[in-house]
C-alpha cells in the first residue's frame, strides 16, 4: 500500500541519516585527536629557558614594564650587558651606522624596497665603494643592482662565489657533494679580496646557508644582506614560515 511504502522509504531515510551522522561524528573524534596530540606534543616540546621568542606580549616596543612577563629578558637581563651595550654606541662607526639605519627607517619603513633602502643606507654611512658578494647563480642580478648603484655614483666591485676554481676535494669535501658542482664556493676569498680591495660596504647577495656567516667573519668591512638565498621559495624564506602552520 502507499503508507508501506512510505514507512519503508522513512526507514531508509532515517538508516542513511544514521549513517551520516555516525561517519561525521568518527570524522570529528579523528580530528579533535588530532589536534589533541599536537597540543600534547607542543606542551612536552616546551622550552627549559623561555626567552623572546615564547613572547606573546611584545610590551618592550612601548616599554610598557607593567605587561612584562615573569621570563621577560628586559626584566630579568643582566644591567652590566645592557649598559655595554648602550656604551658601545658611542663607538664612532657604530653611531654612525645606527643613526644611518634609523634615519632610513624612520624616512622609508614600508615605501622603499629593500634594494632602494640599501643605498640610502649606503649614502649615509658615507661609503664611496661598494663590495658585492654573490652566488654565481644570481650574477645577473648582482649585474642589475651594480648598474644601479654606479648610476647613483658608487665605485662596485664584485666577487663571484666560485672565483679561484678551487676543486671542493681540495680541501676535503667529499666527492659525493659534486652533485652540486664540482667547483666549491669560496665566501673566505671573496671576503679577502673584498678586503684588498677596501671597500666600505659589502653587499652579500645569495650566499649559501653558512657560506654567509663565513664570508661576514671574515670581512672587514660591514656587511649588508640584500638577498637571503631560497631556490624552493623565490628566494624568499619567510614563505616557508608563513605556510608553516
Amino acid at each position: 500500500t502507499c503508507y508501506t511504502e512510505i514507512r519503508q522509504f522513512l526507514k531508509l531515510l532515517f538508516e542513511m541519516l544514521s549513517f551520516y551522522c555516525l561517519f561525521f561524528t568518527v570524522h570529528l573524534l579523528k580530528k579533535e585527536a588530532t589536534l589533541f596530540q599536537k597540543r600534547v606534543t607542543i606542551m612536552t616540546n616546551e622550552p627549559k629557558t623561555l626567552s623572546c621568542i615564547d613572547c606573546a606580549v611584545k610590551a618592550c616596543k612601548k616599554g610598557d614594564a607593567e605587561k612584562y612577563p615573569d621570563f621577560c629578558l628586559t626584566k630579568n637581563m643582566n644591567p652590566d650587558i645592557l649598559q655595554e651595550s648602550i656604551a658601545a654606541y658611542s663607538e664612532e662607526e657604530n653611531h654612525r651606522v645606527m643613526f644611518s639605519a634609523a634615519d632610513v627607517e624612520s624616512a622609508f619603513y614600508g615605501k622603499m624596497t629593500r634594494v632602494e633602502e640599501t643605498v640610502e643606507f649606503a649614502k649615509r654611512i658615507g661609503a664611496k665603494k661598494i663590495g658585492i658578494a654573490t652566488c654565481l647563480g644570481l650574477l645577473e642580478e648582482s649585474k642589475i643592482f651594480a648598474k644601479l648603484l654606479r648610476k647613483k655614483g658608487f665605485e662596485v666591485y664584485g666577487i663571484c662565489c666560485k672565483t679561484g676554481a678551487v676543486p671542493k676535494t681540495e680541501i676535503g669535501i667529499p666527492e659525493k657533494c659534486e652533485n652540486s658542482g664540482a667547483t666549491m664556493c669560496n665566501p673566505i676569498l671573496q671576503a679577502k679580496m673584498l678586503n684588498e680591495e677596501q671597500t666600505d660596504l659589502n653587499v652579500s647577495i645569495g650566499l649559501c646557508v653558512g657560506h654567509d656567516s663565513l664570508f661576514n667573519k671574515y670581512s672587514d668591512a660591514l656587511v649588508t644582506t640584500l638577498v637571503a638565498k631560497d631556490r624552493a621559495m623565490g628566494h624568499n624564506p619567510c614563505a616557508a614560515i608563513y605556510t608553516a602552520e
